[in-house]
Formats: C-alpha cells, structure tokens, sequence
C-alpha cells in the first residue's frame, strides 16, 4: 500500500478530520502525529501550551483507531484537541495559569475532559491561559505570554489565548475553553477563529476550577461553526455532580445547520456601535451585517439601555466570587507553599503572596472589599440589582428579535505590554461581551474580517438555550465568506 503524504493532514478542520477518519482515508495515530510535530516545530514560537501530553495522546489515538475500525465511532472520534489548563485531567498536570497550583496533579477528570474522552476525542495538551482566567490578553499567566499567530508581536486576547492560538495555528483542530466575561469569544475574534459561550448551566462546571460561580461557564475553540456544534454535542448535558447544571435534552446542534435565514430578525443595539469602537472594526462588522442582511435576515435596531453599567457590575461581583473561591489556596491543603513558615499567619500570607500573581491579588483585594462589613450593601448587592437590569435589557429585546449582533471586541489584536500597567483599559477589551455572562445567555463569535493583517469578529447573542440558531446564524455566514478558511502567515 502507497504510503500516504500527512503534510497538509493539519488543515482539516474537525468535520473534515471525522469524515476522514471514518473513511478510513487518514488514521486518528496520523493525525495525532502531525499535531504534536507542528505542536513541537511551531509552538516554541506563541508559548500557546503548558503541558504536552504525547504519549496520552497516541495511547488515546489508537483506542480510537480501534474504533474506528470497529463501526463504533461518533464524529469526536479520533479528533485531536486542546484543554484549556483550568480544566482538571486525571493523573496531568493543572496549573490553570498560576505558580501556586504549578505542580498540582489532577486526581480527576472535569466532566467537560471525561465526555470529550468518551466521545473518542484525543487530548494533545493543556492550554496556556491568565492565570486563574484573569486576563484579556493572556500576559498574567505564571509560564508567560501567548502570542498571537497573526502577529507575534500582539496578544491573542484572554483568558483562553492558549487555545485561540493553538487552534489558529492548526496545532489542534478544535480546544476548549472557558467565559467568564468574555474568555471565549474575546481570543476567538483576536486570533480569527470561531468561540461559543454556551447559556450558563448547559455544559458543566464540574472539575473546572472556579474562578466566578455564577459567571464562569465552558465552551469550544474551532474554525467552523460546524465543528463547534460538534465539539458543543459532546460536551453538553446534565451533570448531577454540577449544582448550576441544568437538565435539559442536549440537541443535534448539526441537523439545523444551513437552514435559511430568511425572516430571523437580527437586532443591533445602537450602544454595541458608540464611543470606543475602532473605526475600522465598525466598517467590518457592518460589512458583516450586510452579509447576514442578503442572506435573508431582517436588522432591527435596538437598545440595551443599561449595557454601561456592564462593566462596574462586572467588576464587583466578579472579584467578590473570586475572592471567595481562591480563599482554599492557603498553603495547607494543595497548592504552592512557602518554605520554612514561622507561623500559621505566616504560612498563609508568604505562600499566597508568592503563589499569586498581581491580576489575581488585584482581583482578589477588591473582591474582599466589596464583600466586607458595610460595603455588601453598597457595592456587592447594588451590582447584582444592575445585573438583573441588564438581563431584563436582554429579555425585552430578544421578545423583538431573534438573535443579537454587534463586535466582538472594540479593537483588533493590541501589542504585547501595550496594556500591561492600565488595567481599565485591559477590563475594556470585554466592554461588549460582559453583559451576556452577567446575563447567562449564550453567544459567539465568528472572524468577518482583517484590520491591518489583525482579525475582527462578529458577536452573536441568543435566547436561553438558542445555540443551535447561533450556529445556524455563523454557519451561513460562513458559506459566503472565507475569513475563517485563511491562516497566519508561517503556520499554513
């Protein structure tokens, strides 16, 4: 039998890649072994991965195979993929980003892990990320900053930069991540992929370390809204160890895939398109709303009255949470601890000033402070009443309208440090992607196109449980545009 070329094998996107596993045209130990060289040739250059899980990955890639072979194959089967490091992987390192959990071995899978593994899919590694998912730019990670593919020289967005960036580099053709407040979709419009937050409850939490509860909520990496709809499948569904997870039949989000979107009335909010918004990012997404507009769908403006108050409300309750869920790291139980301590109190503070970065100890002195006795009122309460403002902002307007459509992000891909001493103007690169998480609504993004060789993306946000018309909405934009199908020059 002629040997077959794997030169290009990297190319495919998950779709293609399970068509041609299940026809037997490439192996899953052939695709496995192309992305760990390409992983091992080209990451050096974008620090997108922390840990390397080779040999996992050809073990994982054989029982695939066999699979394979034996008609027992789903279309996760064989796929390699990335984990973004929050998530817990049983018996491999989790650091999510952060000197203190640096040598910290998982001693179980994240219900995320565990159904990507059943549903055959072969993990190659854990992404880089901010630590503890604190970030937009993915420069507060313990193991350094990732680089964007599209320009080494610029960041690839936060917290998940790790697995936009490995994904834009056809290291891996799909990864997960987390979105917080917008870790998915801010990365995948910065590095020119597609990124879905699914609605807050759909995909479980269970084994994904906690940065805020009632925000944080898992979802895919790929270049297609096909491929997220296959890598959503096989991660949603009911996990009765996750208390938020919500028990509701997960659909085939690939059945309604190119349904037509003539008459789906596509909102704009005037407050998506004011002050603040690159020039040239504007002209991109209008552009892409024309696309949607020919392809049959309605606009309809309309308002969200109270998205400014996003980011205040973000910014309270976020940190509080946070400061809540890092109480564990203590130096006692897991985690790093300082050596030779003097003191309980010793041992506590040494070991959380070394082990925390300066994003994370921000995060966490604001949090405190907003939680503290005669504050909980003024700050932590008052943010959740606006937050119930602006989910009642959605409510109205999705009673209008179908889906919602606006930026991504306010501008393309900014230069690594280029934020690094203004956090203000670090917390504004998610001004357009916050509301949905205080929301809990799911969203996406989708590249429409390049200013200055960056990539922009197109936000689209819908109903509770409404990811299968996202999908629907992104996949026909993506039959007639070809934004998505280019690659960063040196890693095509």
């Amino acid at each position: 039998m002629a040997e077959r070329s794997t030169d290009t094998i990297h190319e495919k996107t998950v779709a293609e890649s399970s068509k041609a596993l299940r026809a037997g045209e490439i192996s899953s130990r052939e695709l496995t072994e192309a992305c760990l060289r390409r992983i091992e040739r080209l990451d050096p250059k974008l620090n997108s991965l922390i840990t390397i899980t080779a040999e996992r990955a050809l073990a994982a890639a054989d029982a695939a195979d066999d699979r394979l072979r034996g008609g027992d194959a789903g279309p996760m089967t064989g796929v390699p993929i990335v984990h973004k490091d929050i998530f817990c992987a049983d018996g491999v390192r989790t650091t999510c980003g952060s000197r203190m959990l640096d040598p910290f071995v998982a001693p179980y899978s994240a219900t995320v892990v565990e159904r990507l593994e059943a549903a055959g899919a072969v993990m190659l590694g854990k992404a880089n990320m901010d630590e503890f998912a604190m970030g937009s730019s993915n420069e507060t990670s313990h193991f350094g900053p990732v680089r964007n593919p599209w320009d080494p020289e610029t960041v690839p967005g936060g917290s998940s930069g790790g697995s936009a960036a490995a994904v834009a580099a056809r290291l891996a053709p799909a990864a997960t991540g987390t979105d917080t407040g917008g870790s998915i979709r801010q990365p995948a419009a910065l590095s020119g992929v597609c990124g879905l937050k699914p609605t807050y409850g759909r995909v479980s939490r269970w084994g994904m370390i906690a940065f805020a509860s009632s925000l944080d909520q898992a979802g895919p990496f790929a270049r297609t809204a096909e491929d997220l709809a296959l890598m959503l499948g096989a991660m949603a569904g009911f996990d009765p160890k996750d208390s938020t997870s919500v028990d509701r039949e997960v659909p085939d989000y690939t059945e309604g895939l190119g349904g037509t979107l003539r008459g789906v009335r596509v909102g704009v909010p005037a407050e998506f398109f004011g002050k603040g918004l690159e020039s040239g990012v504007r002209g991109l997404v209008e552009s892409a709303l024309a696309e949607l507009e020919g392809l049959g769908a309605e606009l309809v403006e309309i308002s969200l009255p109270n998205m400014e108050l996003a980011l205040p409300a973000y910014y309270v309750i976020a940190p509080a949470e946070a400061s809540s869920n890092l109480a564990r790291y203590d130096g006692v139980r897991f985690g790093h601890r300082c050596s030779d301590p003097k003191s309980l109190e010793d041992l506590y503070k040494r070991s959380r000033a070394e082990g925390f970065g300066d994003e994370v100890k921000r995060r966490i002195l604001v949090g405190t402070y907003a939680l503290s006795a005669g504050y909980y009122d003024a700050y932590y309460l008052k943010a959740q009443k606006v937050r119930r403002l602006i989910a009642d902002d959605f409510t109205r307007a999705l009673e209008k309208v179908d889906l919602i459509a606006g930026p991504t992000s306010p501008t393309v891909a900014f230069g690594l440090g280029e934020r690094a001493d203004d956090p203000v103007q670090m917390y504004l690169s998610d001004i357009y992607t916050l509301a949905v998480n205080l929301a809990g609504l799911p969203a996406l993004s989708v590249p429409c196109g390049f200013l200055g060789g960056r990539p922009a993306g197109l936000q689209l946000i819908g109903g509770y449980f409404d990811e299968a018309r996202l999908l629907n909405a992104a996949h026909n934009y993506q039959q007639v545009t070809d934004w998505h199908r280019r690659a960063p020059e040196g890693f095509e």
